[in-house]
């Protein structure tokens, strides 16, 4: 089961984006994903090449969103694809397995196109209605989410988009998701180092 947080400084009561991050880390999450869009390059590099190694470190999965240079800069765990960004074909010529390539994928030819073009795993979404994912449209529910994963086995699917509760992610595991996905489920955690953890018991 993949928990797979996704940073937004905002969220954190000091704005400090380190600070958030390190703590997702610590806690015991699988994968995490440095989404800062309004935080220039430089700073997120800088960012990156504080929390690479506490990520190694604790076995995280350290993702960039949409910047396969600035994943091979800071020598993260691997990058984040947005549907609308950079093609799987180009940023795998720039990172080499094992970095990790995700992509994010709203329907079934999205989940086609990512199955063709190699990347490691996809997140699928979004499920329930989030603020955040509304400009791709209403949410596909778990019907629509069990049937695609059903007909995509040979990626790891990770729900994504309003999975705001230990209810919704466990409604999302049993539709068949490889782990889930998600900003304020995680970065809302006032104590992630035991919150994450019963999170994963409830899951498993």
């Amino acid at each position: 089961m993949i928990l797979y947080a996704i940073s937004d400084r905002r969220l954190h009561p000091d704005g400090d984006l380190v600070a958030q991050c390190s703590a997702l880390i610590r806690s015991g999450i699988d994968w995490l994903q440095v989404r800062e869009k309004d935080v220039p390059d430089g700073a997120i590099l800088g960012v990156l090449k504080i929390l690479v190694p506490e990520a190694r470190r604790f076995g995280v999965k350290l993702l960039v969103n949409g910047r396969a240079d600035l994943a091979l800069l800071s020598g993260a765990a691997g990058v984040h694809l947005p549907s609308s960004g950079v093609p799987a074909e180009q940023a795998r010529s720039i990172l080499q397995p094992p970095v990790l390539l995700v992509g994010s994928c709203h329907n079934r030819e999205e989940l086609l196109e990512a199955a063709h073009g190699g990347v490691d795993a996809v997140t699928l979404g979004p499920v329930f209605d989030t603020p955040s994912k509304r400009p791709y449209g209403e949410p596909m529910g778990l019907k629509a989410f069990a049937s695609l994963r059903k007909d995509n086995r040979k990626m790891k699917v990770i729900a994504l988009g309003g999975i705001d509760s230990a209810e919704r992610a466990g409604e999302v595991v049993r539709a068949g998701a490889d782990g889930i996905a998600a900003i304020r489920l995680f970065c809302t955690m006032r104590n992630p180092i035991k919150e994450v953890p019963r999170l994963r018991m409830l899951l498993t």
